[in-house]
């Protein structure tokens, strides 16, 4: 039997800088492509379709996938237990992981996909589980998974709409932020949330680096807020023209 192979010269060969995230695509002797990310005293590969670790639990494509079979079968009745919260924690971070790898590797639609299945499975936790603190151990980085969909929409958009859409993007990240600070009774601190002032940096950067003014959109809003119905007519005349 053979003796197990040192990791160190893969190690030495890509070194850990604790002030960047260091992610790589590499191929296989298959030809499948993986993700690699350089972490302390590691390498995580993470499978760049279907689930992170390339597992099929139950054989599902991932457990929330199983869990959403689960609760058709047994209806209302269906409550996550011990042993799947646990597995339901495993795919949290498996998930985090690779979006964050996707966000530095610019991939921006595959950052907009894991970040919405981390959000699809924050839902469903909220609606089967019966433990409210494990609940809320998830529900606390809802507002940090959100963050990051939306500067994956909003760069996404920029490079395929242009900066409004962008901009656009940004201010339906910002409502979703809001309506969660809602939720949880929080909303006086919106304002004050350093993600908050993050995505309003970043629309403003986009403003002045593109000489955008107010989108349609916004124009409507100003307008409906205003009772200025003519012309929030005319603005939604002018959006339906466009998305046609």
């Amino acid at each position: 039997m053979s003796q197990p192979e040192h990791l160190d010269d893969l190690l030495r060969d890509w070194s850990y800088e604790p002030q960047t995230l260091g992610v790589r695509i590499v191929t296989g002797s298959d030809g499948r492509g993986a993700l690699q990310m350089r972490i302390d005293m590691g390498i995580l590969q993470l499978e760049m379709e279907g689930r992170p670790d390339g597992a099929r639990p139950k054989g599902f494509a991932s457990f929330y996938d199983y869990l959403t079979s689960e609760s058709i079968r047994f209806g209302d009745e269906f409550v996550i237990d011990d042993d799947q919260a646990n597995e339901v924690d495993r795919e949290f971070v498996q998930f985090y992981h690779r979006r964050i790898c996707w966000l530095r590797l610019q991939d921006y639609e595959r950052a907009i996909r894991d970040a919405d299945h981390t959000l699809a499975l924050m839902d469903f936790c909220k609606k089967h589980s019966d433990d409210d603190h494990w609940t809320l151990s998830h529900e606390q980085y809802r507002p940090f998974v959100l963050f990051h969909r939306t500067q994956a929409a909003a760069l996404a958009s920029l490079n395929e709409g242009g900066p409004e859409e962008s901009i656009q993007a940004i201010n339906g990240g910002l409502d979703s932020l809001r309506e969660v600070f809602e939720e949880y009774e929080a909303e006086d601190h919106f304002d004050d949330d350093e993600l908050v002032a993050r995505l309003l940096d970043l629309r403003e950067t986009l403003r002045k680096e593109y000489e955008v003014g107010k989108t349609l959109h916004e124009q409507l809003a100003d307008a409906v807020a205003t009772e200025q119905y003519e012309l929030a007519a005319r603005l939604r005349d002018e959006l339906a023209k466009r998305e046609v």
